[in-house]
């Protein structure tokens, strides 16, 4: 008999079905045996009763067993309706099981309500915690961020790419990357792919990439990990930074969206609420958001070169009590401070047109306007002390025509923690590599927080 997926039992009310999947609660009471079986589609309630032969096999089962199973769908007796559980109007009548694969006893409670563990049991037993609802419901959401990404790059005519993760450069410099032996040379693991999106680029317009991405980074923070999804735009023929502010801006409303649209029940099993984004996002400069929180705080940040997570968690608090907006737009950097390819502003040269967008207290994304003029281009690397010798592909395009040109770039796990509400980014990654974990704990290595 044909596969039925759970999710279309509903149509298929006193039909024979087979189903396959695995058994997620089996209860053995006397002459009778209740079972909750689960498919990628969803989860349905079977029963075994009068039908000895079928009994001696359910009997056996435990949780985690895969199985094969037919029976027939009933609607339930309306005393026995559950409306809050999923396909709680049927039931599945069992008239035979077949046992696909067996499975050991779990060593810990992989019940909604009962799974309790610490975050480094959990990543520790990853192979296994995976099956479990809540982070099902994390890497779906997850996964919907991504695909909006991806769909909404198209809509907008944006045409993607793969960069490569092994680079003879680093596009923002620093001593964070990770080298690697190239047979005989040496060359590094991509901090980013923004050298190759440029190049890209200068031939399609407007160009996308989902890559990984891997910074060396010797931080065992909440919200740091060493190999992260990097969701990338690119557009050229840009008027001002402000127009990448708009993409990007453009771009989230639609991610969340769809987080809403596809993800309903997700939201509701972990509890979380999307953050709030506003038709026009509150956008300072560096310094207005310094100014900002000395005016509320008292704390003097002013003159400061950058935002630490504490000025970002401030800015963040006192936006959303004035405005309401979990966002904030604040660009306009030192100079010196950002990668070599970002545009100084015209009329004050020591501050640059990159832009950062921050959301309940976190950087989600990193942008603004690039140097498209070549000359320009060279001073800068000249300046930062670079190799040009090692970026000759990337100055090579800019010696041919290039727009006005800017571009954005998201963290897929730090978005993903931020909508969730999750307290530290190894939750939002289904495999975290960091300082301390490569799947397992590095020997000597501490536990993480």
């Amino acid at each position: 008999m044909e596969r039925t997926l759970i999710r279309d039992l509903k149509q298929n009310l006193e039909k024979e079905v087979a189903i396959k999947g695995w058994v997620d609660v089996a209860r053995i009471q006397g002459k009778m045996a209740f079972f909750d079986f689960r498919d990628r589609s969803g989860k349905i309630q079977g029963v075994v009763f009068g039908k000895p032969e079928v009994l001696e096999v359910a009997q056996q089962l435990k949780q985690e067993w895969v199985v094969e199973v037919h029976g027939i769908v009933h609607a339930r007796p309306e005393k026995m309706v559950n409306p809050n559980a999923e396909n709680g109007t049927i039931e599945l009548e069992i008239t035979k099981i077949v046992v696909l694969a067996q499975a050991e006893s779990l060593p810990f409670d992989m019940s909604l309500d009962g799974y309790n563990l610490d975050l480094t049991t959990e990543l520790d037993h990853r192979a296994l915690t995976l099956r479990h609802p809540r982070l099902q419901a994390i890497f779906k959401v997850q996964s919907v961020i991504i695909d909006s990404f991806r769909e909404f790059m198209k809509r907008e005519e944006f045409f993607e790419f793969q960069a490569p993760s092994i680079t003879p450069a680093t596009a923002e410099g620093g001593a964070e990357v990770f080298q690697v032996n190239y047979f005989d040379k040496k060359a590094y693991l991509t901090q980013s792919p923004q050298l190759y999106k440029q190049i890209v680029m200068t031939a399609f317009e407007r160009v996308f990439s989902v890559n990984k991405v891997f910074r060396a980074e010797p931080s065992a923070t909440t919200r740091h990990i060493t190999e992260i999804v990097s969701l990338d735009a690119e557009m050229g023929f840009i008027d001002s930074w402000k127009d990448v502010r708009d993409m990007s801006e453009k771009t989230v409303r639609y991610i969340l969206s769809e987080v809403e649209r596809k993800c309903s029940s997700e939201l509701q099993l972990l509890n979380a609420t999307l953050p709030k984004l506003l038709e026009n996002t509150p956008t300072y400069s560096l310094t207005e958001a310094q100014e900002l929180i000395f005016e509320k705080t008292g704390r003097d940040v002013r003159g400061e070169k950058d935002l630490n997570p504490e000025d970002e968690r401030t800015l963040c608090d006192i936006v959303k009590k004035e405005t309401d907006s979990d966002f904030v737009y604040v660009y306009g950097y030192p100079t010196r401070q950002k990668p070599f390819y970002v545009f100084p502003n015209p009329e004050k040269p020591e501050f640059n047109e990159g832009m950062d967008l921050l959301c309940r207290g976190i950087e989600w994304l990193s942008g603004g306007r690039r140097i498209n003029d070549y000359n320009q281009l060279c001073e800068h690397v000249k300046t930062w002390g670079m190799d040009p010798n090692a970026i000759t592909m990337f100055l090579e395009a800019f010696k041919y025509g290039v727009p006005p040109e800017g571009g954005f770039a998201f963290g897929a796990e730090r978005m993903t923690m931020q909508i969730l509400g999750l307290k530290n980014i190894r939750e939002a990654t289904m495999f975290p590599r960091d300082m301390n974990r490569i799947d397992m704990l590095l020997s000597g290595a501490e536990k993480e927080s």
